[in-house]
């Protein structure tokens, strides 16, 4: 989307890694929008980048500093993304860092200096949407994903099937390669050669961040998990689906699902399948080629993550439009499992670590044995052993809950709750 408008719109960016570089790039690509300020904890990860571009800039350690910088057309560099959320002359604020609560700080105080947020921050996206997008609200801005992730994608995929006369019935996401069991030691190759964070590479590997997405997508649609982690089956080609699910069974005409496929082509492609009966449409259908019906293949062989996430900007700041939210509040969430057979008395390390991976469930069926949600597992200490491949429990942990990441995830249920009751989900 282009901006029609005269004035730019101003962005800053938090979290300059391999997904900030890129969204940095981007911002001086398109035409309409100004990336005035960065931000990462590691400063140098800043400079790095403005002097690939050749870029001005200064290194700024106050928010006065930075309003002052901005002022004078010059690009502003600090560590303290506190700065840029409440900066003067910023419209947007793009989150990609890979913190937790720092990013939800940065987040809402950004909301409540009314301005636009987008979140190409996954974890927060999941774990606090409720509580951002309600804040947003309040503030009359927007707090979105961004577009260019699989989940983005897919909600192109899911309004486009709908908005034809589709039923929903899945949607679904292609990965290359799963390792349960990957760590920040074992990753180290495969993320030296994709001058990827170890510990983002990890959540890549071993399905968490996977899970992460499509909870997302499932908590803004209103969709399920059939089993927790979902089934992931092995394939080659992504028409492949229509044979490896019973969709008679499965969907019986309800709750529509997500799922993954593991391996096949088109690889970093999303998709999703539709129902339709329709004895005209079905018809014209074969004659496009799309099969017999009634359940219908729909797929996009690509995403190109920052490339994309411009358009979410725009979108944003010139209409007030959401691309997409948990507008369901938590359907679902992603809960923490063994990697490794862990002793009482040991601690949780978190996403991307050496001791758990996430998989997605439904949280209807999580009020009995309560788990922990993995974007929170970390310094939580173990009651009692583990085994490899089970889920951890809150039951099974001690940890401090007056801390700000849980207390956030605290009003985050709450709000999710009144989400839920305002569109009568049980």
């Amino acid at each position: 989307m282009k901006n029609d408008k005269a004035e730019i719109i101003k962005i800053g960016i938090i979290g300059i890694g391999s997904m900030g570089k890129g969204l940095f790039y981007q911002s001086c690509i398109t035409p309409g929008i100004e990336c005035v300020a960065v931000c990462d904890k590691d400063i140098e990860r800043c400079k790095n980048v403005l002097e690939w571009l050749n870029l001005p800039y200064r290194i700024v350690e106050s928010l006065d500093a930075l309003n002052s910088v901005i002022s004078q057309g010059i690009i502003a560099l600090c560590d303290e993304g506190r700065w840029i959320s409440a900066a003067d002359c910023i419209n947007a604020v793009i989150e990609a860092s890979n913190s937790i609560t720092l990013a939800a700080e940065y987040a809402i105080t950004a909301l409540e200096h009314h301005k636009h947020v987008i979140l190409m921050n996954s974890e927060i996206d999941l774990i606090y949407g409720p509580l951002l997008s309600n804040i947003a609200a309040e503030n009359m801005v927007v707090c979105t994903s961004c577009d260019g992730d699989q989940y983005g994608v897919m909600k192109h995929l899911v309004d486009d099937i709908v908005s034809w006369g589709f039923e929903l019935v899945m949607v679904g996401n292609i990965k290359g390669f799963l390792d349960r069991y990957a760590n920040p030691s074992t990753i180290i190759p495969e993320a030296d050669k994709r001058n990827l964070d170890y510990r983002m590479c990890t959540s890549y590997t071993d399905g968490t961040k996977l899970n992460i997405e499509m909870a997302i997508i499932a908590n803004a649609y209103g969709l399920a998990t059939l089993v927790p982690g979902m089934h992931g089956y092995p394939m080659d080609r992504v028409q492949q689906v229509m044979n490896c699910y019973n969709f008679e069974r499965l969907w019986d005409g309800r709750t529509p699902f997500v799922d993954y496929i593991l391996g096949a082509e088109p690889g970093g492609g999303v998709f999703t399948v539709g129902y339709c009966d329709n004895p005209y449409q079905k018809d014209m259908l074969s004659y496009y080629k799309m099969g017999n019906g009634p359940y219908y293949l729909f797929y996009r062989p690509y995403h190109l993550c920052h490339i994309e996430a411009m358009g979410t900007v725009f979108n944003a700041v010139l209409h007030n439009n959401c691309l997409l939210t948990p507008r369901c509040g938590l359907q679902t969430n992603v809960y923490a499992y063994a990697k490794r057979d862990l002793p009482a008395g040991f601690s949780l390390d978190g996403i991307g670590g050496y001791t758990c991976y996430g998989k997605i469930e439904n949280c209807a069926e999580n009020k009995t044995h309560a788990g922990i949600p993995v974007c929170l597992a970390e310094d939580m200490v173990l009651k009692r052993p583990v085994m490899r491949d089970e889920r951890i429990g809150l039951e099974d942990v001690v940890f401090d809950s007056t801390r700000a990441d849980w207390r956030l995830y605290e009003k985050t249920l709450e709000q999710s709750k009144k989400v839920m009751m305002s569109r009568g989900i049980q």
